[in-house]
């Protein structure tokens, strides 16, 4: 079910509501009730506007494009194992828990 934003004049709030899409919501008690928000003290037939507002998109990004942009992925490969998918230069390939030389030049990777 999509999110919709609704704002309210008489009381200044925004409201996150999730509802279908061919729902309707036009007053304060419509939204708070669909929300299962206090009304407060504003008016249950206060009238409210849905808050139109850009998607959030999300884009898989691979291994690649992280090692590129300097981050650091480790994928577990067994118990204490994983795998540095990113790595650069001499950093081992695996690190293991107990071997200080196999953790990943994370002070090389990270700047101010």
């Amino acid at each position: 079910m999509p999110c919709y934003d609704y704002f309210c004049a008489d009381n200044g709030q925004t409201v996150e509501v999730r509802h279908g899409v061919n729902d309707v919501l036009e007053t304060w008690g419509e939204v708070c009730y669909a929300s299962q928000t206090p009304m407060g003290d504003t008016d249950f037939e206060a009238p409210v506007r849905k808050v139109l507002s850009a998607p959030g998109i999300s884009v898989p990004t691979g291994n690649s494009k992280l090692k590129e942009i300097g981050f650091t992925k480790l994928v577990k490969r067994d118990d204490g194992v994983y795998e540095n998918v990113t790595r650069t230069g001499d950093e081992k390939r695996y690190m293991k828990a107990g071997e200080a030389d196999s953790v990943p030049h994370l002070h090389k990777k990270i700047g101010d």
